[in-house]
């Protein structure tokens, strides 16, 4: 199965500061803004905050997958973020979340992004992995998981 996501260590929060949900979302957004000068931090910050104002993107076992699109971007862009304590983010579960998978995509291509959200939920889903994840020494090994087992079938 071809890598559909590009991850590195830049991509990657090892030890978020944020306590709240809005928080966690600022400073995901605030790293993909950094990376990539077009985005708009506000912006961005805007877009994820009216996607959960839909529903919450916890989807349970700790994690959330924030997303929203974004016009004028040509390519899916990710951010990574781990809580060691665990934030609230009226997750599906109601448990506190200790990773965050942020999904940028697009605007146009909505079979993208939904084909994302499902192979990060899935990758995610499995607890050894998870596991991993959390346990990850640096923001280079936790890249380095996700990208090796994104690419697995």
């Amino acid at each position: 199965m071809p890598s559909l996501m590009h991850i590195g260590s830049d991509d990657v929060i090892i030890d978020l500061a944020a306590t709240c949900r809005e928080e966690v979302l600022a400073e995901l957004a605030s790293l993909l803004s950094a990376r990539h000068p077009e985005l708009s931090p506000d912006r961005l910050l805007h877009l994820l905050l009216e996607r959960e104002s839909m529903g919450s993107t916890g989807i349970g076992d700790g994690i959330a997958i924030p997303h929203c699109k974004v016009p004028g971007i040509e390519i899916p862009l990710f951010a990574i973020g781990r809580s060691s304590e665990g934030i609230e983010f009226n997750a599906i579960d109601g448990q506190l979340v200790n990773l965050f998978f942020l999904v940028v995509a697009p605007e146009g291509d909505a079979g993208l992004h939904l084909k994302l959200l499902a192979r990060i939920s899935r990758l995610l889903k499995d607890a050894a992995v998870r596991s991993r994840i959390i346990e990850a020494a640096s923001a280079a090994e936790m890249a380095a998981i996700v990208t090796e087992q994104e690419g697995r079938p």
